[in-house]
């Protein structure tokens, strides 16, 4: 009895203590990890913040981007995209409104950046009005005050104030959730230290009691379940005792609740239940048996399964119990469920899979320990084959390798550093290329420490696009510059005016016209320029074309300096982006000069017109004054000439043959001359006629001339058309005897034709295959007794082509030719489809 007392109440003590340590080491834990998960949440809303933070700053440059390039080429998307860029920093300024609520000092910033949002819409707002009001001139004057820069430097200045703020509540926060943890692991590992200490000191006394008594087995027991009395209120962890073979010989709360087992259920059971078949067919309980013999302990992360056959992923710790004599008698295993972990990790790794971009995870020591598809496809290599590697094998510059040059800070602290800044870079492929991109870096504490992952976008084709977009800017500016040049290098005179007929864009011919300079006549409305007559009728024409957007050439008036110009301008509505008519513009060209040659013109070809008009009476009044007394001596040569021929000597009738020969070609000359007089002013009614019976009758006339020469004529299909046919007949017979008359040694071949031309007109051609024309006789041979041969090459007058002109410009046609000598020749001539009578 003398020997029991002290040793129950050694170890009742003992246990008592071991209790009362593992209750205040789970006190202290439990408080250390709620703390600790409060701080990761402010780690985690740090992060936010800073996210946030990053996506305002890059849709700054893109503001910016937006309006200078609406600016300079007047393009709706900049303008959209500047529109598009503002509203996603008025959506991020709203959010970053609701994450920093607690938080004064950034409350304050934001207030400043609203503000200075609301600034650069205003200076949109105005950049948008003046361009399309004063054009690109109002708007790059805007650009060039530099205000908007300044407002989004603001922007900028502020953000990353507020970016600073939130890094350093984040270092702080980190380091504070990183104290509380270093706190809960002390506390840990104290308290098991002193509980197992304890723990030991009992089971030392106990066990040397027991060697005393020289019973060793039943001092083991009866230590083992005095401490299963200890362990049996413990909750979250599965203790049990397991003799050599593996079968269960105590079980703890904390077991039954894990596993699902009443202790009389499992009790006197092998342990290998508690593993599923596939690991029992392994042997795998056994082979963790053998490891804790030969180690002391196994530790391992595996399936388990409860008593309803549900699993669950547990950590364990199988220890081995041994005498003083270093005889086994038995394990020992504390197990936990750690399924919700290993789902959270699940879910970790499904959001990494899903991710849009490649998603490394890096630890302390800059090796990469988890990456994602994303990540395989942009690098080029297998996901084993990056497990494990150092980081900078595909990030070789700018990631960790540049702070640490100096050897003063680790991997670690170098990436830390850069945490929740977005930096650009460039990545390297397997393959050895280099491409760039985009890096987030962002904290996440495990058990192993401080992981980083690194989100990582190719920007390539934005890279691309950036250098795309700056060389179609540079192209525009060249192309400003150049019709800059143009509209300034031209004589001519080129303005806007809006609908209240002010000017808002001149060139310096314009203003020069003005006597003033370019920024005096912008602004200025017409009616300060213009006399008031003047002025109404140009308004008028501006008003018109506002109303229909048409566009049209017209003559105009102004008075300028008292001195009457005229002007020949083609104006039409200038219309802003949404394609409403704005204005009018247009461009003029001085033509006084021109003007006035005109109207001196016009006087002089009166004075010609009535000059011909008498030349015309005489040529009649001569013609036929002389046909009376040539008729009369052409009978009597004629008599003389039948009567006395052979009867006089042959000289007598040589001479008679001359006087014939020579009235004859008088009277064809003075009837030539009266046709010439009389062509296309004959007085007759048109009327629809065919052109075709026209011909025909034309070729009657001339039937001698053809079947003496053998000349083969043709035509193809002629139309009907309003003229007087005997003036058609008249162009028909000249033209065909004509190409009869002047043939080559080939037997004249002649072929008329007609074809519509498109409008409503006719055109009509005579080919032949005659001697030709030089093209430099054209224009001369449809002149007035104009030969190019001598009478005796070919016999004529000179009049028929002439005739021919005048008759076809009387009924509003023309005639012309088309020739080269000794390959024939084609005449063509117009008529309307449908003259006027």
């Amino acid at each position: 009895m003398d020997m029991r007392l002290p040793l129950v109440g050694k170890i009742q003590f003992g246990f008592s203590a071991v209790l009362a340590v593992l209750l205040v080491v789970g006190i202290v834990a439990y408080r250390n990890l709620v703390a600790s998960a409060d701080s990761e949440r402010w780690v985690q809303h740090s992060h936010e913040v800073l996210e946030h933070l990053a996506t305002l700053l890059s849709a700054i440059p893109n503001i910016e981007t937006g309006y200078r390039g609406f600016a300079l080429s007047g393009e709706e998307a900049f303008s959209q995209a500047s529109r598009a860029s503002l509203s996603l920093v008025d959506h991020e300024e709203m959010v970053l409104r609701a994450l920093t609520a607690d938080n004064p000092g950034q409350r304050r910033r934001l207030a400043t950046l609203a503000g200075l949002t609301e600034q650069t819409t205003r200076l949109d707002d105005t950049l948008v009005r003046l361009r399309q009001t004063g054009g690109p001139e109002a708007a790059a004057e805007l650009i060039r005050k530099g205000q908007g820069e300044r407002i989004l430097q603001q922007l900028r200045a502020v953000a990353s104030d507020m970016q600073e703020e939130e890094r350093r509540l984040l270092l702080e926060r980190s380091a504070d959730a990183e104290r509380r943890f270093r706190r809960t692991r002390a506390a840990l590992i104290f308290g098991s230290a002193a509980g197992l200490l304890i723990a030991t000191l009992a089971a030392w006394a106990v066990q040397r009691e027991f060697a005393r008594r020289g019973r060793a087995e039943r001092a083991f027991l009866e230590s083992e379940e005095r401490f299963h009395v200890v362990l049996a209120g413990v909750q979250d962890y599965a203790i049990f005792m397991l003799d050599p073979h593996g079968t269960v010989i105590s079980w703890n709360t904390g077991a039954e609740r894990i596993k699902g087992y009443k202790a009389a259920e499992i009790i006197g059971q092998n342990f290998s239940r508690f593993y599923p078949q596939e690991d029992i067919d392994r042997g795998k309980p056994q082979e963790e048996l053998r490891i804790a013999a030969a180690s002391g302990k196994s530790e391992t992360e595996c399936w388990r399964v409860r008593s309803d056959g549900s699993r669950f992923w547990a950590n364990l710790l199988i220890t081995a119990t041994r005498d003083a004599s270093g005889n086994l008698l038995g394990f020992s295993e504390i197990s936990r469920d750690i399924s919700e972990r290993k789902e959270t990790e699940a879910r970790y790794r499904g959001l990494l899979e899903a991710a849009p971009d490649a998603m490394i995870v890096v630890n302390q020591a800059g090796k990469i320990v988890l990456l994602n598809i994303q990540a395989e496809k942009q690098f080029g290599y297998h996901r084993d084959e990056l497990l494990g590697q150092e980081i900078k094998n595909i990030l070789p510059q700018g990631f960790a390798e540049p702070p640490i040059a100096d050897g003063t800070r680790t991997a670690a602290t170098a990436l830390m550093q850069q945490i929740g800044t977005e930096i650009e870079l460039y990545g390297r492929r397997k393959d050895g290329g280099d491409f760039p991109i985009e890096i987030m870096l962002s904290p996440q504490k495990s058990a192993e420490g401080i992981l980083v992952t690194a989100a990582i976008r190719d920007v390539s084709l934005r890279k691309d696009a950036e250098k795309h977009l700056a060389q179609m800017v540079r192209e525009l500016s060249v192309k400003h510059r150049l019709l800059d040049s143009v509209v300034e290098g031209t004589t001519d005179f080129i303005y806007i005016r809006d609908l209240e007929h002010c000017y808002t864009l001149v060139n310096s011919a314009l203003a020069k016209l003005f006597g003033r300079t370019v920024s005096e006549v912008q602004g200025r409305n017409l009616r300060e320029l213009i006399p008031t007559d003047r002025y109404d009728v140009i308004a008028q024409s501006d008003q018109e074309i506002a109303r229909t957007g048409a566009t049209c050439t017209i003559e105009e008036i102004a008075e300028i300096d008292g001195i009457t110009r005229f002007f020949l301008t083609t104006k039409g509505p200038y219309r802003d982006a949404d394609q409403k008519i704005i204005g009018t513009l247009g461009i003029s060209r001085e033509i006084t000069e021109r003007k006035r040659s005109e109207q001196q013109l016009v006087k002089t070809v009166g004075e010609l017109k009535r000059s011909n008009d008498e030349l015309q009476q005489f040529a009649y009044v001569a013609s036929h004054d002389l046909q009376e007394p040539l008729r009369m001596v052409a009978s009597y040569t004629q008599l003389l000439a039948r009567r006395y021929k052979g009867r006089l000597d042959p000289e007598a009738d040589e001479f008679i043959a001359y006087a014939v020969d020579g009235c004859n070609r008088m009277q064809g000359l003075i009837q030539d001359l009266l046709i010439y007089s009389r062509a296309g002013t004959d007085g007759r009614t048109r009327r629809e006629i065919s052109s075709e019976n026209a011909l025909k009758e034309a070729l009657t006339n001339l039937r001698a001339t053809i079947e003496e020469s053998g000349a083969v004529v043709t035509h193809g299909s002629l139309p009907a058309i309003t003229m007087d046919d005997t003036q058609l007949v008249q162009v028909f017979q000249n033209l065909v005897g004509n190409a009869v008359k002047y043939r080559s040694p080939e037997v004249p071949r002649v072929h008329v034709t007609a074809k519509k031309n498109g409008g409503n007109e006719w055109i009509f051609g005579v080919r032949d295959n005659g001697v030709g024309i030089d093209p430099q006789y054209f224009e001369r041979i449809f002149i007035l007794f104009q030969r190019l041969h001598g009478r005796n090459e070919f016999e004529g007058t000179g009049i028929g082509l002439a005739i021919c002109k005048k008759v076809l410009e009387r009924l509003g046609g023309r005639i012309w030719v088309e020739s080269q000598p000794e390959k024939g020749s084609t005449f063509h001539f117009t008529l309307p489809e449908r003259g006027e009578n």
